[in-house]
C-alpha cells in the first residue's frame, strides 16, 4: 500500500503498536519503513517497552543518545519479526514535531505512522502533542495509532 513509511519511534508502547501497523500497510515488494528516534529530555522517568531500561529524567545527552540506539536496535528486530520489508534508522536531534516533519519531507515518505501519544504526555498537555503538531503540518499522510 505504501512504499515509504515513517515511523517515529520513543520507546513507547504507542510506538510500538504504530510500527506493528506500519508494518501491515507496508507493500511486501520494494517498500520501506524508516524508524525515526529524537532523544529527549523528560520531566520524568519514562517506561520504556522492548526490554529496554527506564532513561533517568534529565540524563546526559549521552545517555540517551545510548538509549535511543537500543530502542531503534530493538524495534527494527521486531520489524523483522512482523515480516517488514527493508527498514532503516535514523537517530537525531531536534524539536520532536519539526524533525518528524523534515525528516517525512527530506525522504519523500508516503506515510508517517505514529502513536497518538509518547513518552512526554505531561509536557504535551500544555503546549500540544507531537502528533497533533505532525498531522496538521505534513505534506502527507498521517496514521495516528491510539
Amino acid at each position: 500500500m505504501f512504499k515509504k513509511i515513517l515511523v517515529p519511534i520513543d520507546g513507547s508502547e504507542y510506538a510500538r503498536d504504530a510500527l506493528k501497523v506500519a508494518c501491515q500497510l507496508s507493500d511486501d515488494t520494494g517498500s520501506q519503513i524508516i524508524l525515526l528516534h529524537v532523544p529527549e529530555e523528560l520531566d520524568h522517568e519514562p517506561l520504556l517497552v522492548w526490554g529496554v531500561a527506564a532513561v533517568p529524567a534529565f540524563s546526559a545527552l549521552e545517555k540517551r543518545e545510548e538509549v535511543g540506539r537500543e530502542i531503534l536496535n530493538k524495534a527494527e528486530q521486531e520489524a523483522r519479526q512482523l515480516d517488514a520489508p527493508e527498514t532503516s534508522t535514523i537517530l537525531t536531534h531536534g524539536d520532536p514535531g519539526r524533525v518528524i516533519l523534515n525528516t517525512a519531507r527530506d525522504m519523500a515518505v508516503d506515510a508517517i505512522i505514529m502513536g497518538s501519544r509518547g513518552l512526554g504526555e505531561l509536557k504535551s498537555l500544555m503546549i500540544g502533542s507531537v502528533s497533533h503538531k505532525v498531522s496538521h503540518g505534513a505534506g502527507c499522510r498521517v496514521i495516528t495509532v491510539h
